[in-house]
């Protein structure tokens, strides 16, 4: 009571969260690109405040998004009801959803901006990555990738993207 009180001056003096601050979410890749989600949906049923809606489907060998049978097609999240209490990080058997310590984009201007989308949530692409759909690492099952057996893209799966977009420029090369 007799102590002074701290007035945080943000945001011009941005202060580092906790590191286990819970803020916006974020679904993981494999460490060749491949998405971690399977379209499960256990996220959206975890969620007491409804605010994660996910529609799965099928992967083909045309296109392969996850080394599962299925993968999340449609993934939403809307920041406008979500408590960010992170029972949905606890529900997810793949660990594809993960929470950052990223505040400061969970403000938009309008009601729609508040809505993420698959896009949206995604992890950036790094080093040693192909963006999904390809196939996965040849030799490999879907329990390598989950056990971590697979560490970056291999040549034969570049060449499988390369084939069908033409060396469009948009595609990220794997480091040879």
């Amino acid at each position: 009571m007799f102590t002074k009180v701290v007035t945080e001056e943000y945001p011009e003096v941005k202060t580092p969260t906790a590191p286990r601050f819970h803020g916006r979410h974020q679904l993981n890749r494999h460490p060749d690109g491949l998405e971690k989600c399977v379209g499960c949906e256990l996220c959206a049923w975890a969620c007491p405040a409804d605010a994660i809606y996910v529609e799965g489907a099928d992967n083909t060998e045309e296109e392969r998004f996850s080394p599962g049978e299925r993968y999340g097609r449609v993934y939403q999240i809307n920041y406008l009801r979500c408590i960010l209490c992170g029972l949905c990080i606890e529900a997810c058997p793949t660990r594809a959803l993960t929470m950052t310590n990223d505040y400061e984009q969970l403000k938009g201007k309008t009601r729609a901006g508040l809505i993420f989308e698959k896009q949206d949530l995604l992890a950036p692409i790094l080093g040693g990555m192909i963006a999904a759909p390809h196939p996965m690492v040849p030799g490999t099952t879907e329990k390598d990738y989950y056990q971590g057996k697979v560490t970056q893209a291999v040549p034969e799966q570049q060449d499988w993207v390369d084939a069908r977009t033409g060396d469009d420029e948009s595609v990220e090369e794997v480091s040879r």
